[in-house]
């Protein structure tokens, strides 16, 4: 038996049940005293959490799992729609209908008369409608750079930032200048660690180069956020390959000796 269907009506559609089960949830009289107190703010860190979550599943190729995460997301999706509904701002209808709209608009060659078939040009076309969309949202403060969100993560974001500023002309010209100045940055932590520099000055010169080997692996056409995932998940079975053969506590053992076992996991390909 069904239980969300019979409590909330048999002849109620999927997107009908779980809209209901959300007003149920925030009602003040009969819902949960969690759920109804919360506010966009409070929920916003569970969103971008059950975000990484469907990431972490389709890396998995678990589809068990990804059904049930894009379930979770859907529900942070109802949750924030719901609380604006309360206070009068939008519906979840709203909402689909501005996607909708939205989407059709940046398909053109799709839903209009400049059909296409390479994927590139899909792209083009679709940077410079969001482009174009950004400009009419203008304001006498517009800059190249905004509307990218200050939430993503860091790696993420420098990404963004230099893909936007490339567009227009702000970039180098090839990945071997990138490489040199990856060099230049590297040196100066070694200079301002012989200088002994304050740890606020180490802080900004290591941001800087993260933010230049983001710039090269762009250059590269790698996705950082995407390859520092994979390189976490090596070191994790690699390290974790030491653990289970290390014949004592990890404590009692030489750097070289667990060097020696990483060396074997590397070996196996792990």
């Amino acid at each position: 038996m069904n239980i969300d269907k019979v409590f909330f009506g048999l002849g109620e559609t999927a997107a009908e049940r779980i809209l209901a089960l959300m007003k149920r949830l925030r009602s003040p009289e009969n819902g949960c005293p969690w759920d109804s107190v919360q506010s966009f703010k409070t929920i916003a860190p569970y969103t971008i959490e059950e975000a990484y979550e469907v990431s972490d599943a389709i890396d998995a190729g678990d589809m068990g799992a990804l059904k049930e995460e894009l379930g979770d997301l859907l529900f942070q999706v109802i949750f924030h729609a719901q609380i604006a509904d309360e206070d009068g701002q939008f519906s979840f209808d709203d909402v689909c209908d501005a996607l909708v709209s939205k989407m059709i608009k940046r398909h053109p060659h799709v839903f209009g008369d400049t059909p296409t078939n390479d994927p590139k040009a899909v792209k083009q076309s679709w940077e410079q409608l969001k482009s174009a969309e950004r400009a009419e949202k203008a304001t006498d403060t517009q800059s190249v750079l905004d509307g990218i969100a200050l939430a993503l993560p860091a790696l993420m974001r420098a990404d963004k930032l230099q893909k936007r500023a490339a567009r227009v002309g702000f970039d180098w010209p090839n990945a071997t200048q990138v490489i040199e100045k990856i060099t230049e940055e590297a040196g100066e932590i070694t200079d301002a660690l012989a200088a002994g520099e304050p740890q606020a000055r180490i802080h900004e010169e290591v941001g800087d180069l993260i933010f230049a080997v983001t710039n090269l692996a762009r250059k590269l056409g790698v996705d950082p956020e995407h390859a520092l995932r994979d390189t976490n998940q090596k070191f994790t079975r690699r390290f974790q390959h030491i653990e289970a053969n290390a014949p004592s506590s990890l404590d009692n053992m030489s750097l070289d000796a667990m060097e020696a076992l990483w060396i074997d996991a590397k070996e196996k390909g792990l």
